[in-house]
């Protein structure tokens, strides 16, 4: 079973969508804990239902969700093969601490960030992709 330690912590509502065959679109409430290397993401429903539950640290990520316990060799391999594409999922936390890492193809928009809001696009290569945060205000937000 994937470990995380507690550390950064972001909640809110996450949009992806992906033009990917066939195409990809998700929104749920989310809950990010830790890092690139070690963390936990909880997905639920606005009402609070429980969709899915991940972890990871290195070497294993584990997708919980309605059916039996998914393992995959990192976070990357789990998000491709949810969504069909690679999320940059490094790139992410860098870009919830303000900071506009590069990530292959993706540019992120943190003009919002003081607002809540991060939008990141990837068009080459592709698939397109696009990825919206809205960050509830309590959460934390590291310069």
């Amino acid at each position: 079973m994937a470990q995380y330690t507690a550390g950064n912590t972001w909640t809110g509502r996450l949009l992806l969508k992906a033009d990917t065959a066939p195409p990809t679109q998700f929104s749920a409430v989310f809950e990010l804990n830790g890092s690139e290397e070690r963390g936990r993401l909880a997905l639920s429903t606005p009402l609070g239902t429980t969709l899915a539950a991940v972890l990871w640290q290195p070497g294993l990520a584990e997708l919980r969700g309605t059916g039996p316990v998914k393992h995959f060799a990192d976070l990357n391999a789990l998000t491709e093969a949810l969504t069909g594409t690679r999320l940059p999922v490094a790139a992410l936390f860098a870009w919830l601490k303000g900071v506009d890492a590069d990530a292959d193809g993706w540019q992120a928009d943190l003009s919002g960030l003081s607002n809540g809001k991060l939008t990141a696009r990837r068009l080459p290569p592709l698939p397109w992709a696009e990825i919206r945060l809205v960050l509830d205000t309590s959460s934390q937000l590291q310069p």
